[in-house]
Order: structure tokens, then sequence, then C-alpha cells
């Protein structure tokens, strides 16, 4: 069979430094990467870019493509820059300044100086309308149909692009949202529409009002982004199908995407938790803690029983900071499931500087793709944790990207003297040794977050680190929190478009039904929940998915009577009944104390949200196994060079190894640096990495040693 017979898939993730491709072949698991910088203009050039890259290293004909994934920050960006739509928003009458108010909420609560950010529309963009429902969804004031016309035809004139519908209780009865649309597709039928009841049918007001007008300001712009991709992938020849990775760590198509977009704030970094929990799971590895890298940021996220944990309780446009924790409250809340990750402002590319106190900091802020760090000769001048690894030796110069790019030493050099050494009375070496250790505190302090502030001891975990500067970081970070195994995948700068690949169709549905648990109606649950699976099989049987394929797994939002917010609890498969619902009361008790330290079994709890999702399972393709070693465990360096170690007081003689030539039982002791195209690893001093049949890189202390990874 020659390669165009076989079936191929596709992953692209578009970062803040660099966009990356993944190609895999479906029978074989032979993979092609590429990498190339991020266009931030327009970053679909940099997709077809790469995508015309990776198809020629292959040799693969278009049409031998199933199916492209794609992994996107054009959503977030959007709000974080303020470059939405133009949007108009239409409420409740008397409900008009609900986007101007916000919430009774700071992100530090003794910041006098704290200014909440601006409304996502301005007041003159936002409109009222006498209707009016109770709390349990009874019509109080009738719609009226005119003030609805005459609102329409005033933002027809303020030349609006979408609008964001969102009446009082308006998630028990969408009655009058469902009228006021069809009113706008009469009057204004080009214009992005967002209704609550259709985006966010949950209980919060501000909640629900802050997700629809954010699925409605980047409606037009993700609309013209995809169809963009699209056109120019169909100019190629490629008919795939064509995916885009959601934040809660499923795909849809790029109609669904451009339908309810507000479902991919966070779609690049979900693939990577994704990649970390398939990874985990073939290695028989249930608890896994992942760590992207990247250029612009560092991302980390909790995988428990295989399964990452997801967040309602997400914030886009939060202040960005090189410190963890703080910020809630600092953003705009979205009521959509996401991947629970911590990201802070330490990549690759962040710029290291010294404060008005004479304090180095590092980070937020980034030197992006472009000119990006002082090392790479493209006309960055500020020194970033790269130009520091690269004055510590930890990266080859010769040998970034597979030699694609050169790094400049001196200008790292001089970029570290003229920022930070200088400034500081430091020599270089110690100035840039002093930006790796305060971008590892707070790594450090984000991985310790994601765990420890969950009620999760990391040492129950192993690390799985990628992205391209993960590998450089991960041994120090996993010794520093006793962690006892850490697993580097192959191509760990791609390892995000790689969890493209093993993602499932997903579609979420959720509703509000606040019912006591002992004086519930089972079959109203049941009712409600065999709607939503009704749903969602529809949706999946029009894109193509089989049922014996599907999955419907449900989930409750629970909490205490008198309360105010809920934990999220799985239902068992099967038929719903009191013996299930029981189950679940006692799983709440269960969560409440390892969450909180307590639990009150026996006082009474209810439900709040009733949520199901609507899963296609793709079939995962394979990983190829890598022959083994040859020539005995423990490989020749292919070269040797001096490279610092904190804690072993300075440069020492290092040995370099090339990953590709690396078999399976090959063991390296550190300290040692592990070279492949796209990522380097650095194994620290008492530590041994040892490669599986898969490729992967097993880190862990080196057992003929005495080593207490706690104080290295």
């Amino acid at each position: 069979m020659t390669q165009t017979q076989h079936r191929f898939r596709l992953g692209v993730d578009i970062g803040g430094t660099f966009t990356d491709a993944m190609l895999v072949d479906e029978g074989t698991g032979e993979t092609w990467s590429r990498k190339v910088p991020t266009t931030p203009r327009d970053p679909s050039v940099g997709f077809i870019d790469v995508t015309e890259l990776v198809f020629r290293d292959a040799s693969v004909s278009v049409e031998a493509v199933s199916y492209i994934v794609h992994g996107t920050t054009i959503a977030t960006n959007a709000i974080i820059e303020g470059n939405g739509a133009k949007t108009g928003f239409i409420t409740t009458q008397g409900f008009r300044d609900i986007l101007e108010m916000q919430r009774q909420m700071r992100p530090s609560l003794y910041d006098l100086r704290f200014s909440k950010p601006a409304a996502l529309i301005p007041r003159n963009l936002a409109f009222e309308v006498p209707e009016r429902l109770d709390a349990n969804g009874a019509v109080v004031v009738p719609l009226d149909e005119d003030a609805v016309r005459a609102t329409v035809r005033a933002l027809k004139g303020e030349e609006v692009e979408a609008i964001a519908v969102c009446f009082l209780h308006g998630f028990l009865n969408g009655s009058h949202e469902r009228r006021t649309g069809e009113i706008i597709r009469e009057e204004l039928p080009e214009v992005g529409l967002s209704l609550s009841s259709d985006v966010a049918p949950e209980i919060r007001e501000y909640f629900r009002a802050s997700t629809t007008v954010i699925n409605a300001l980047v409606q037009p712009v993700v609309k013209r982004y995809l169809q963009s991709i699209e056109g120019r992938l169909r100019a190629m020849g490629v008919s795939a199908e064509l995916l885009v990775m959601q934040s809660n760590g499923g795909v849809y198509t790029f109609a669904a995407a451009i339908e309810k977009p507000v479902f991919l704030i966070e779609s690049g970094p979900a693939a990577g938790v994704i990649a970390a929990a398939h990874l985990g799971s073939l290695l028989g590895q249930r608890e896994v803690m992942s760590f992207d890298m990247g250029g612009t940021t560092a991302k980390t996220g909790l995988i428990q029983d295989s399964q990452p944990k997801v967040t309602k309780e997400y914030e886009v446009g939060v202040h960005a900071s090189a410190d963890v924790g703080g910020n809630r409250g600092s953003g705009y809340p979205i009521k959509t499931p996401v991947i629970d990750l911590v990201e802070i402002g330490a990549g690759g590319g962040s710029i290291a500087w010294v404060d008005s106190g004479g304090v180095l900091r590092v980070g937020p802020k980034s030197s992006g793709a472009d000119p990006g760090p002082a090392c790479y000769g493209q006309g960055g001048t500020k020194p970033t944790i790269t130009d520091a690894n690269l004055i510590l030796g930890r990266l080859n110069p010769e040998y970034f990207l597979g030699g694609e790019i050169l790094l400049d030493i001196e200008a790292a050099r001089e970029a570290i003297e003229k920022f930070c050494a200088g400034p500081l009375g430091l020599d270089v070496t110690t100035a840039a040794n002093g930006i790796v250790e305060i971008a590892n505190t707070a790594m450090i302090n984000a991985l310790r977050l994601v765990s420890v502030q969950r009620g999760y001891d990391p040492r129950d975990f192993v690390l799985v680190p990628f992205g391209g500067a993960g590998g450089v970081h991960a041994n120090r970070l996993a010794a520093e929190l006793q962690i006892p195994l850490t697993i580097v995948p192959p191509a760990p700068g791609v390892f995000s478009a790689f969890g493209l690949l093993v993602t499932d169709l997903k579609h979420e549905y959720s509703t509000t039904r606040i019912r006591r648990t002992d004086q519930l109606d089972v079959s109203e649950i049941s009712g409600v929940f065999s709607t939503m699976a009704d749903q969602g099989r529809t949706l999946l049987l029009r894109e193509g998915v089989a049922d014996e394929v599907m999955s419907f797994p449900r989930h409750l939002d629970m909490r205490y009577v008198g309360q105010s917010w809920e934990l999220s609890i799985p239902l068992p498969e099967g038929t719903l009944d009191q013996q299930a619902i029981d189950c679940a009361v006692g799983q709440f008790h269960n969560e409440h104390k390892r969450a909180y330290g307590h639990s009150t079994p026996g006082a009474p709890t209810e439900f709040v949200n009733l949520r199901l999702a609507a899963v296609g399972i793709i079939q995962k393709p394979q990983m190829r196994q890598v022959p083994a070693a040859t020539g005995g465990e423990h490989p020749v360096p292919s070269a040797r060079r001096p490279v610092y170690f904190s804690e072993s007081g300075g440069f020492i003689d290092t040995s370099v190894h090339l990953r590709y030539s690396l078999g399976s039982g090959s063991e390296i002791c550190g300290p040692a640096v592990i070279e492949e195209i796209d990522a380097t690893v650095v194994l620290h001093p008492g530590f041994r990495a040892t490669v599986d049949k898969l490729g992967n890189l097993l880190i862990a202390p080196d057992p003929t040693l005495a080593h207490d990874a706690g104080e290295m």
C-alpha cells in the first residue's frame, strides 16, 4: 500500500509564538511534525504555511487526509484585545445596566485602586424591552413585540454585526427570547444572533448574560476566520472534515463553532491536557499533571482517573500576571465547561526586567513571535527565559528547531547584561540563573495551585511536560514538588497538536432545575436528561457519527441547601433511579470533604444544574513503537558541553544526546541534555531517564544514588 492509499489526520495548533502541526498515518501511527512562527496579523497564514510544509515532508496528497482539527486562540484574543464585533444587547426592562454593574467581587480584597473591567458592550448599545418572567418561568409581563421591533431597528441604525439577548429567568422559559430572535431575523437577517436560552440556559443572570454577549462578540470574528481557513484549504484541494477544539476537551465542526464560538475560548490549551490524559492512559498512569510551556505562557492542568478536571467558573480577559491565584473577578465570566487550567505569563519568550525597587522579575509580557527573544536575531532586544537558558548552556545555538533558527548567544548576553545583570550588579551567568529560578518558582506555584489548592497531593501524580520549553524546566519542577515520575513524550514541542488528533466529538447541554434531593421527582429529572440526550444524538447523527460510538455522560451540580455554589458530581451510566440519586448524594459529601475539608452527611442537599455531554467517540491513532536500543543500554553521547546547574554550584561537563538515536531500553544518567528538532530535555544530576517502547522519556531519581529530590 502506498502512502497516498493510507488515511491521514492533521492537527494544527496556533500558539502565541509558534504554529504547530502534526500529521499522523491512521494505519501505522507514523507521524510528521512542523513548527513555524505564528503570524499574529493573520493567523490563518501560519496555518496554511505549516499545513503545506507537513504535507510536503510526508509526501501526502491532500485527498488522503480524512479530517483536520484546529486549536486556536482567536476567540480569546478578540476579547483580550477588544477586537470583538460591534454588538447590541437586549434585556428585560429595568436590567439594562447588568453589564455595567457586573458583580460584587474583586481579585484582591484590599486593593483600593482596582477597577472593574470595562463593560463588554457600551451602554448606548444596551437596550431594554417590556417583558417579565417570574422565578418559575411563568409569564408576568408579556413580550412587547412592537418594542422589540423598534429596538432592533435602532440597532440596525447603529450598524451592529451581532445581537445578544438575555431576559430575566430566560433559562427557565426561552419563549420570549426565541420570539425576539425571530423578530431580529426578520429585521436583520445578516447579523449574528445569540440567545441566552440557547448558549447558557443556567441560573445567575450576569454570568449568563456575559457568556451570551461573549458568544455574540466573537461570532463574526470566528466566522470570518474559520471561513478564511476553509476557503484556503478547499482551494488546495482538501476535502477533509474540518473540526475545532473546544475548551471542554472535545471537538466540534466548523459550522457548530461559528454558531457557538464561546465554547472555543480555551481551544488551544485544552488540547495539550487531552494529549497528556491519553498518554497517561496508554501507560497505565491515571493520575497526571500536565505542564505545557510554550513561547508565551506556561499552563498546567490536573487529570484524575484519566479524566481532565473541568471547571464552570472560568474568566476570559483576566489581567495577566506572572504570579498565580488572586485574579478571580478581574475578567469576564463564561458559563461553559472549560478544562481547569492555571496559566501564567512564564513562557520561553517571557521578558525579564528589573522593577523600580531593584527586584528581578520575569513576565508576564512576552516577546511573542515577532520579534521574539533577543537570541533569535529578529530585532528583539529584551532578555527572555530562552535567552537565559541559552547562556546557561541548556540550548544548542546550532540545533534550535533542528537548525532552522540559529541562536545568537552574544545578543542574549548583551540583553541580559543591559537589562538585568548591569542594573543589579551581577555577572551575566548569575543573572541568567536568577531568571530561570524565578520562572521556575512561578511555575511551581502554578502546579501547586492546580493540585494542592484543589485538595490533591502532587506526589500522587506523574508529570507530563510538553511545549517547546517544557522539557527544559520539568525535571527541576518535579524535583521540587517530589513528583516521582516525569514522562516526556516524543515531539513534545508539538504535543498539543497531537492532542487534537485523539479528541472526541463533543456537544454540551445544560439546564437549571433547583430541586431538593429528598423531595425529588426522579422521573422529571430523567425526562430532562432524555430530552438533552435526544438533542445530542440528533446532532451527532447529522455529523455522521454512528449510534454504537455515541456516549452521553451526565453530571449534576449539587450543593447543600442554603449554599451559593455547587460541586459537579458524575452520575453512573444506565437508568436514572433513586439508587443512582442516593449514590450521587454520597459522592457529593465525599467531594465536599475533599474540596473544602469538611462535609455534613445527612444535611439536606439539592440539585442546581443538570449537565449532559453528547460524545462521538473517534478512533484514536496508534503510537509507533521505537526499535530496541542497540549497542547496550547506555548510549554514547553525540557531544558534550558545559551546562549550568545551580545545585552543583556552576557549569559542569554534560553529555548531549540526539533523541532520535535513542532506542527503547536506553538509559541516560544526569547531568545530560537530550535534543530533538522541536524541544530540548534537561536531565539534572541525580536523575535517570529511561526510554520506553513508545519512545517516551521516563525521568525519575537515580535509584543508585542517595538523593533527596526535595532538596535539589
